[in-house]
């Protein structure tokens, strides 16, 4: 079956959706801290954990797609979302948030099933193009995630954002019963076999390191911002509250909308090319984050630079990996998003570590050290 237009639009919509769960306790950490009466860094570790959650998730489950029929796993697993939402809407306290945070992270990796799906059924010719408008969903539904739930969190509390996902991803679990195509898997062997493969293919794919290693840093910085910022515009000179947090989401939203065009140079050109631009985004958007720190527009422009930059960085390295051994996407995906969210995991860990330490400042030496490591590596694995 090939994908038309419908179907593609279908499944970034689920992608965006589903990956929004992962972030919605971001803008509402305060609010968290306040009810439970924990200390900020304390309630980040809830953003910590479904990080944690979702890389482990990406390694155990979403290898399966190439064993299993990719359409009943997206449907469970998104059913698992569901009851793990409704129990991070109810928790008693915030050890309980934390445990609800890891099954919400480690059940929400319907996204890295989504794109091996669309990825084998799209033509080789629309590939890049393809994985760039479902990207756009993805990334879209992580940014604009954080402007919903700042709204509803500064409105409602912060509960009703859970309460709210809980009933979007029940909606797109139907969705996807009608709608998604199936697909057959090619790996006939056992689970063990099918993890073990996970190490071969890291050992006998120098593109797939070189690719994970960047993608990792850039997931890294990633994180380290979007868990440090809410402090920093939580505090005087900003004193935001989490609904106008939230709204950094609508500026991130405009780096991600480059996606598509991100993807159709991957398929024209050397994607390498776009992966060196999107580190150098990245890096000035931290430049920028420190000399300008007490600007709104500063931090704007910054914003619009890093989620550019980790577009043209992930998207070009996705595509260069589908393009190694179609009959093992899945495997592929999960070594290069596990080491990705590692990366997510680290940097927002890093983060709390370094605002205690040197507050925004530290935050952002931090990010330009992680990337002149992105592009030690971009340089020592550089070929003509």
């Amino acid at each position: 079956m090939s994908l038309g237009k419908w179907n593609i639009a279908i499944m970034a919509l689920c992608t965006g959706l589903i990956v929004a769960n992962i972030y919605y306790s971001q803008p509402l950490l305060v609010l968290i801290s306040q009810e439970f009466n924990v200390t900020e860094s304390n309630a980040g570790q809830v953003t910590f954990f479904t990080q944690i959650g979702y890389a482990l998730g990406l390694l155990f489950c979403v290898p399966l797609g190439d064993k299993l029929e990719r359409k009943r796993q997206i449907v469970f697993m998104t059913g698992c979302a569901v009851a793990a939402l409704i129990g991070a809407a109810i928790s008693m306290n915030v050890t309980m948030l934390k445990i609800m945070g890891f099954i919400i992270g480690f059940t929400s990796i319907v996204p890295q099933l989504i794109l091996p799906l669309s990825a084998s059924l799209a033509a080789p010719e629309r590939r890049g193009k393809v994985i760039g408008v479902i990207m756009s969903g993805l990334l879209i539904g992580i940014l604009l995630s954080r402007t919903v739930s700042g709204v509803v969190g500064e409105h409602l509390g912060w509960r009703a954002m859970f309460w709210i996902a809980g009933g979007l991803s029940f909606v797109m679990m139907m969705t996807m019963i009608f709608s998604f195509p199936q697909s057959r898997s090619s790996f006939t062997g056992s689970y063990g076999a099918l993890m073990r493969s996970l190490l071969t293919l890291a050992k006998e794919q120098p593109l797939l390191r070189e690719a994970s290693l960047i993608n990792a840093c850039g997931f890294a910085v990633f994180g380290l911002f979007w868990t440090t910022s809410v402090f920093l515009l939580s505090n005087p000179p900003y004193s935001f509250g989490s609904d106008v947090i939230g709204l950094m989401g609508l500026a991130a939203a405009t780096g991600a909308l480059g996606a598509p065009l991100i993807g159709r140079i991957a398929d024209r050109k050397n994607p390498r090319i776009a992966i060196g631009y999107g580190i150098a985004c990245i890096l000035a958007g931290y430049v920028i984050f420190w000399f300008f720190r007490n600007s709104l527009i500063g931090i704007v422009a910054g914003i619009v630079l890093l989620d550019l930059g980790l577009q043209g960085v992930h998207v070009s390295n996705q595509t260069r990996i589908y393009a190694l051994l179609p009959e093992a996407r899945n495997r592929m995906n999960t070594v290069f998003m596990t080491v990705s969210f590692i990366g997510t995991s680290l940097g927002s860990g890093i983060g709390l570590w370094v605002w205690d330490i040197g507050k925004w400042a530290g935050v952002c030496i931090a990010g330009v050290g992680i990337m002149l490591l992105a592009i030690l590596v971009y340089g020592m694995t550089y070929k003509r």
